[in-house]
């Protein structure tokens, strides 16, 4: 992984001026905004986040890439580098989940703990062909956007809440960087390279999720990996628990951050 003074600076914002510093990523279907329902639960006088955008994304959405692990990790590394934090936590949901394991894989130093939130595991989303087909149609097409949502939902939310969500998603970023990532997380198995890593790992799940990310799924993908893993369900939540329950995923995060060692 390189962070060289050539690359692009990830769009980002920074919310809070606490001692301890924290980059958040996001998902396939949602740039940093899907965190803004959360802002109000988060504690900034003890961190400082770091909402970035990756490439094709939100404040990024200007920037292109090949949108590999290798190079998501690198952009976010540079990131920290430039605000000034050596050492530092790091969120990441869903697709990012991956990233963020690779970034502590190859930044064991600066990477204090993760926290992996519906995340996709380290050997990639392993799917057949069919199922590759549907997310391949999510990129372009709204209907397959909006089935996906909902399956990760369990169909517990009106078409208001939707189409809403589904509104986001296509905001958020490019068709190219969509399908860029997605065959990133898809196509990528880094599993060796972080089986024994030392790194406090805190993995959540939503018990309403598709069964790839439901709580079971995800201790089984981490806990052979992570000797030093911990696992929490949200009960009322899917794939969205910083839309679906807000304040509740903000205190898990903070919960075990807080038990981490000083810096």
């Amino acid at each position: 992984m390189t962070s060289s003074t050539d690359r692009p600076l990830l769009g980002h914002t920074v919310v809070g001026s606490g001692p301890d510093a924290v980059l958040v990523l996001h998902e396939w279907l949602g740039d940093q905004s899907n965190y803004v329902p959360m802002l109000p639960a988060l504690d900034p006088a003890a961190f400082t986040y770091v909402f970035a955008d990756l490439r094709g994304y939100g404040l990024s959405r200007d920037i292109s890439g090949a949108y590999t692990v290798d190079e998501a990790a690198g952009d976010a590394a540079r990131l920290m580098e430039h605000l000034g934090h050596r050492r530092y936590h790091a969120v990441g949901h869903s697709m990012s989940g991956m990233v963020v394991q690779y970034l502590a894989a190859e930044r064991p130093d600066a990477v204090r703990s993760l926290v992996a939130v519906a995340p996709v595991p380290a050997c990639g989303f392993r799917t057949d062909a069919e199922g590759l087909a549907r997310l391949r149609r999510v990129v372009d097409d709204d209907e397959a956007l909006t089935t996906a949502i909902r399956a990760r939902t369990a169909e517990r939310y009106g078409a208001a809440w939707v189409a809403w969500k589904a509104g986001l998603a296509r905001r958020a970023s490019r068709r190219e960087a969509m399908a860029g990532y997605l065959a990133m997380f898809t196509g990528t198995d880094f599993a060796d390279r972080v089986r024994g890593l030392e790194v406090p790992v805190l993995a959540v799940a939503g018990w309403n999720d598709i069964a790839v990310y439901r709580p079971d799924s995800v201790r089984a993908a981490f806990a052979p990996l992570y000797p030093h893993a911990s696992f929490e369900t949200i009960a009322d939540a899917g794939h969205y628990p910083m839309l679906e329950t807000p304040p509740l995923l903000a205190s898990l995060i903070e919960g075990f951050l807080k038990r981490q060692p000083a810096a």
